[in-house]
């Protein structure tokens, strides 16, 4: 199973009643270290944040004390403490001598993410990890997969480090809905940003892939239709919606930078509005608003004039297109466009919606919040050509109808609203 001379001896410094003793451990001893808890490795995954995802000066750890029999990873190499006393063999990504593929969802409990891991899960060769703190999702959305044996979850907020050893990344963290991330816009954009630095840290030290959730909201209110990857965008960077725009296109500059300075091996998409069961009742978004107030007999609340224009994908197109993006070749990181290209009015949409849940609810117009986008329309050209054709397939009012399915089969009640916005 090994190669001659290995597995190595592992020589630490112990210090001891206050002397320092130098002794030679066995590795299949240390393994039992291995396998404590992941808090066990805060303290040297904060060291490991601040010397390489900060400064940007470490070297990716080459050692493969992390390919555990169980299928477990773990790797702690601090140099001034664990050395290796024999020469190791070549490293080629985070779980040596195992075809198995180790995938960590950043916000995988989230809309987004937990549909992801779900068709992660489904592929053979895949260990799963979800790391959420739950400040938006919800526990329900990966219940089903908590005792599948190729899918582990933990509790855990990526604005802090953490240590683990992974093949690729897919960073989904960060609230996405108007009402999430305005409830608290400085940990918004800290999401963003700290959670940007520290994925590209892990990606730099396990040589992983990875790819960063990014969104339509970087171009602001687009004076460009539809837009293309080449459009810089309008955004306010002082209005209440800059929390998430302006932090998400900080993280993409972190991305590119790494990628520029680091080689790290990077992936960038924009998502365009998307829908489909489990989304949160009451974040905020059009789609969610609507066929809450509706299957709840309520007047639809409509802002501005219903004149301005969405495009709406149905989320399992979506996930096939960001799994494509994973696995397209590396001379194409983009970022590129995942979305509908078909567009409707939101009073379409609002009529739709009562049409389909046979609701008797009457549309009321309010004033449209600030920086609002009037239109909103991503050019696909890009994806179409380097995705292998992908684009959207399901049409809205099918995805509609398993979009209200989902809204019934929930307790809405269990649900909160974060923020008075609606």
């Amino acid at each position: 199973m090994f190669p001659s001379g290995w597995p190595p001896a592992i020589e630490l410094n112990v210090v001891r009643d206050g002397r320092e003793n130098q002794r030679t451990f066995d590795w299949f001893y240390i393994q039992g270290i291995l396998r404590l808890p992941h808090f066990f490795f805060s303290a040297a995954s904060a060291l490991d944040s601040w010397l390489g995802c900060l400064a940007g000066d470490r070297t990716p750890c080459d050692c493969p004390v992390n390919a555990l029999p169980d299928g477990r990873a773990a790797c702690f190499r601090l140099r001034s403490v664990l050395s290796h006393s024999q020469p190791t063999p070549p490293r080629s990504g985070a779980l040596l001598l195992s075809k198995i593929k180790r995938i960590l969802v950043t916000g995988g409990a989230g809309f987004l993410g937990s549909h992801l891991c779900d068709r992660l899960v489904k592929e053979p060769g895949h260990d799963v990890i979800c790391l959420d703190n739950f400040f938006t999702s919800q526990k329900s959305n990966i219940a089903h997969l908590l005792g599948k044996p190729n899918f582990e979850f933990i509790r855990h907020d990526v604005t802090h480090p953490i240590w683990l050893e992974v093949d690729e990344i897919y960073n989904a963290a960060c609230p996405a809905a108007p009402g999430h991330y305005q409830y608290n816009p400085i940990k918004t954009m800290k999401t963003s940003v700290m959670g940007a630095i520290n994925v590209l840290g892990m990606a730099k030290r396990c040589r992983a892939k990875v790819l960063q959730f990014s969104t339509s909201e970087v171009y602001g209110d687009p004076e460009v239709h539809p837009q293309p990857e080449s459009y810089r965008g309008n955004v306010n960077p002082i209005g209440p919606r800059a929390c998430y725009d302006e932090g998400k296109r900080a993280a993409e500059t972190l991305f590119f930078d790494y990628n520029r300075s680091n080689k790290v091996n990077i992936r960038v998409i924009r998502i365009f509005n998307t829908y489909g069961p489990r989304m949160h009742p009451f974040d905020g978004r059009v789609v969610s608003n609507f066929i809450r107030q509706a299957l709840r007999g309520e007047d639809i609340t409509l802002f501005g004039s219903g004149e301005q224009s969405r495009s709406f994908c149905y989320v399992d197109d979506l996930i096939e297109g960001i799994i494509r993006m994973m696995n397209a070749p590396d001379d194409f990181i983009g970022p590129v466009n995942l979305g509908n290209q078909t567009e409707f009015t939101i009073k379409q949409l609002a009529e739709t919606v009562i049409e389909l849940t046979g609701a008797t609810s009457k549309i009321v117009f309010k004033p449209l919040p600030q920086d609002d986008p009037l239109q909103r329309q991503p050019d696909i050209t890009l994806a179409k050509a380097r995705l292998g054709g992908w684009e959207p397939k399901i049409p809205l009012r099918e995805g509609l109808k398993k979009t209200i399915e989902y809204f019934k089969s929930i307790d809405m009640e269990q649900f909160r609203a974060p923020t008075p916005n609606y």
